[in-house]
């Protein structure tokens, strides 16, 4: 091989400490904000920070900080992090060349796996039993009526289907993928899946004998009945209930409570002299200046790194400040009718349009709102609640129509609940098109039971007394 020289001519953009820290002040909290600040200031010599008369003195940089957004506002998102250099394009942005992670959504990810094994006609009869699965994968009704709904519903599509083959797609639902026991009609179904999942041994066939034999027994915690009726030992006994103990007691594990958290809002709206006001909440963070002789500092070799730095960061700041009151301020603009009405009234909005609004890019409207809380007259809301997408095919959010689901439950007659497909019917009147599934959906985010399970008796009308 022969080794040559070639001369070539590029764009490239590094990204320096300085401009690093000026992308991150962007995407920490308020209570983050205030510790890194706290610790430059015990650093940093030539700051101090302002008291609570000279408050004014940080909204005159508000030109200024509009100027120098456009240093790093174009941005790629995923650079920063390794400190490197960025060549292409500078309105492109790299998070959308970022492959998209495995979905949360179980049967998606339980579909995904099942076209690896079965073709098309056995896919489109997993797809119906998943659809028929409510948010914990047990089946929203009776396996043998839904068997038969389905093969009503999918001759058009799939002429050889019927109830048989239905019912065995669900069996391999049960004792397939990541979550055995999926489509399954009740909790003792899904914990023989989830058994049967297990390597064979003793303790594991007296643990299916018990949960198909016992289960009533066991959740009464009759173990001596068990073991009398089973004819096991006190150990063996002991063994398998610890077993069973051990399965999830539905097929898709539930997500974790999230901690309670102490939230200070970044921005507070109110409503005053016939519209809306928005302003920082500056008690957030404390407020920094250059100190009366960080001037005379300059012609100190030792301390002009210290002033170039104390000059930067309060560049960032304004810039952080800048950019958050302004996409907080579209945002109020644009959701007028969500704070004023209520959660039906929320309109559709995207990161895509308020960057459009401000002139900014989507990622730095993305940046600048994550973590960040505003203080409204409805409550503090995270600035990310204020975004809705848009259902396909309507010109509402789908947060409005879940709002809507709600309304529209807490309003039904006690003796005769909605079930999803009225519900998807009374939507379909006031031109909102929306398939059950989809109520079905809303319905399980809001921790609302099924039509069956909200029916209560009505009370008697009261006898009139004789007179």
């Amino acid at each position: 091989m022969k080794a040559s020289l070639q001369a070539k001519m590029g764009q490239s953009m590094t990204l320096t400490p300085q401009l690093l820290q000026s992308i991150r002040l962007l995407q920490v909290s308020s209570l983050q904000l205030e510790q890194e600040l706290q610790l430059v200031l015990e650093r940093n010599p030539l700051l101090e920070q302002e008291s609570d008369e000279e408050e004014a003195a940080l909204a005159g940089e508000g030109d200024s900080a509009a100027l120098e957004a456009a240093a790093w506002d174009e941005l790629p998102e995923p650079m920063f992090l390794s400190g490197g250099s960025y060549t292409g394009d500078m309105d492109e942005d790299a998070t959308t060349r970022i492959a998209a992670g495995e979905s949360s959504d179980p049967r998606q990810r339980l579909l995904q796996q099942l076209q690896l094994r079965c073709n098309a006609h056995d896919m489109a009869m997993a797809a119906w039993w998943l659809d028929c699965c409510d948010d914990r994968g047990y089946l929203e009704g009776e396996p043998t009526e839904l068997a038969r709904q389905g093969a009503a519903q999918l001759r058009d599509a799939l002429p050889e289907v019927d109830a048989e083959s239905l019912m065995a797609v669900r069996q391999r639902l049960l004792l397939d993928g990541d979550w055995p026991g999926m489509a399954a009609a009740d909790p003792r179904e899904c914990l023989l899946a989830q058994l049967r999942a297990l390597p064979a041994s003793d303790t594991r066939t007296l643990a299916l004998r018990m949960v198909g034999e016992q289960l009533d027994a066991l959740a009464r915690h009759d173990l001596a009945a068990i073991a009398e009726r089973l004819g096991a030992s006190a150990a063996d006994l002991s063994a398998a209930v610890s077993l069973v103990l051990s399965l999830q007691p539905h097929p898709v594990e539930q997500p974790p409570e999230p901690e309670p958290a102490f939230i200070v809002p970044d921005v507070i709206a109110w409503r005053a002299g016939g519209g809306w006001q928005v302003r920082l909440n500056t008690r957030s963070a404390p407020r920094l200046r250059l100190c009366a002789h960080a001037e005379q500092a300059s012609g100190h070799a030792g301390m002009r790194g210290l002033l170039d730095e104390a000059r930067w960061l309060l560049r960032s700041l304004g810039i952080r400040n800048e950019t958050l009151l302004k996409t907080a301020r579209a945002l109020v603009t644009r959701q007028q009718a969500f704070l004023e009405q209520g959660e039906e009234a929320i309109a559709p909005l995207t990161l895509k349009e308020v960057a459009e609004e401000i002139g900014v890019h989507e990622s730095t409207v993305s940046r600048i709102t994550t973590g960040k809380y505003i203080q409204t007259p409805r409550g503090t809301l995270e600035l990310k609640r204020l975004f809705a997408v848009r259902l396909e095919g309507a010109e509402v959010s789908g947060a409005a129509i879940k709002a809507m689901v709600r309304r529209l439950i807490e309003d039904e007659p006690a003796h005769a609940p909605l079930a999803d497909e009225v519900i998807a019917a009374m939507l379909a009147r006031q031109g909102i098109r929306v398939a059950r599934r989809t109520v079905a959906k809303y319905r399980e985010q809001l921790s609302i039971a099924p039509a069956r399970m909200r029916r209560r008796e009505q009370a008697p009308a009261p006898m009139a007394r004789l007179g």
